[in-house]
């Protein structure tokens, strides 16, 4: 498959940020809950996969979403390069089912050069049922998510999903799926 990269967006948390790893990190490290690895995380709802309490997998995901630079938020190995690179030749859009624009904000600055982000292309929606109305408008046929139900959705909405590879989507659908960055990089045309 080649994919021209004006045609194509990315999902945020899970694709490009690793949420896993800084939520993770922060149920040991603030809250004690330590037995557990990115291999246990089998459910979209870590609720359901995991012997947290919902109030503080909440409050994780909560300060996560607050202040992504505050928790240590990471990029996915391969991301700014890839994204930098795309930004060469085309703004990069980035859908988010995030309701807070400026925390992402914050953390695209933080991680990417100045001329990069005046490149991509930011909606935090605020749903994760919403993402296909978005990407229709912005004129994308291929998206990168994380979560199998919304590349069902998106499949179903004449829209080409990309799961990125994770846990928790394992099994949950007979989609495309990729695996790194560099993965994605090689379907771009240059």
């Amino acid at each position: 498959m080649k994919i021209q990269s004006q045609e194509i967006g990315f999902d945020l948390d899970g694709v490009i940020a690793d949420t896993a790893e800084a939520f993770i990190r922060l149920a040991c490290e603030e809250h004690a809950f330590c037995s557990f690895t990115l291999k246990d995380i089998t459910s979209f709802q870590v609720e359901d996969c995991l012997d947290i309490p919902i109030p503080v997998v909440e409050t994780i995901f909560d300060a996560i979403l607050r202040n992504s630079l505050a928790t240590g938020l990471q990029p996915m190995k391969g991301a700014v390069e890839v994204i930098t690179a795309m930004t060469a030749s085309t703004p990069v859009t980035i859908i988010t089912a995030r309701s807070l624009h400026q925390p992402v904000e914050d953390w695209l600055q933080h991680f990417f050069p100045a001329q990069v982000c005046t490149k991509i292309r930011l909606v935090a929606m605020g749903r994760h049922d919403d993402k296909a109305r978005y990407i229709h408008e912005h004129k994308l046929r291929y998206f990168v998510d994380d979560r199998a139900e919304t590349c069902l959705q998106l499949a179903d909405a004449a829209i080409t999903p990309l799961v990125f590879s994770q846990p928790w989507n394992q099994g949950k659908h007979d989609l495309q799926s990729v695996g790194s960055w560099q993965e994605i990089y090689a379907m771009l045309t240059p």
